[in-house]
């Protein structure tokens, strides 16, 4: 589950009538249930991949199947399935909706599914319970830390029990300790249920807890080196 494949990836952005190359021609394979970063500075085309993988946006040319799935032969219809279905996100800055609850926040992509309230909300309870917030699911976002808000979207990336969880700069906003705290999460969550998880990051400390650790150099993918799990699992 969560096997991704990347074939002669390019992608390019056109601003003011110039072309900028950010994906030139990229390949990469990941087993399912790997736990993987790719690293690069700003602007480098991290968050650009990922919106690729996710189905957020379309390869100008190549092809990227996620278990057995080549996107570039789904509708747009079926793409929005894919993503409801498949994928997982969790970003930097939390994107989750301040009226709502952390349990209401986790429940609510399986609104989409068609999945009564009552069972989104027991899964949406599960999943709290499951990243340590069980104490916590009547409170609002604003009542809670950043690591806590960072939880509530670990868990509903994790609600619709997706093949593939993609993290943007997943510490980015949070202090050391928490930042340490939520990788360590993620990487018990990897191993514990075998979703694959790719992290975009320029955080030295995410990529140590890397299993397979990816750079994003000139548009192109190199795999810098592939780490056992024990030897990931001391350092933790």
């Amino acid at each position: 589950m969560g096997k991704i494949s990347i074939s002669e990836l390019s992608y390019a952005y056109q601003t003011g009538g110039n072309t900028l190359p950010i994906l030139h021609e990229a390949n990469l394979e990941l087993s399912s249930g790997a736990f993987a970063t790719i690293s690069g500075p700003s602007g480098s085309g991290k968050s650009t991949l990922l919106n690729l993988i996710g189905a957020l946006d379309r390869p100008q040319h190549g092809d990227i199947t996620v278990d057995d799935v080549e996107l570039s032969k789904l509708s747009d219809r079926q793409l929005a399935g894919f993503r409801n279905q498949m994928i997982g996100f969790v970003f930097q800055s939390f994107h989750l909706l301040p009226v709502l609850s952390a349990a209401e926040n986790v429940a609510w992509p399986l609104y989409f599914q068609g999945v009564p309230r009552s069972k989104r909300m027991e899964i949406a309870r599960e999943k709290l319970k499951l990243v340590g917030l069980k104490d916590h699911l009547n409170k609002v976002p604003g009542k809670l830390s950043g690591g806590q808000r960072q939880r509530v979207a670990i868990a509903r990336a994790l609600v619709t029990e997706p093949s593939v969880v993609l993290a943007d700069e997943p510490t980015a906003s949070l202090d050391r300790k928490t930042a340490e705290e939520i990788i360590v999460l993620l990487r018990s969550l990897n191993e514990n249920a075998g979703v694959t998880f790719l992290l975009a990051t320029h955080d030295p400390l995410v990529v140590a807890h890397a299993v397979q650790r990816v750079e994003l150099v000139d548009g192109k993918l190199i795999e810098r080196e592939q780490v056992q799990a024990q030897e990931v699992l001391a350092h933790a």
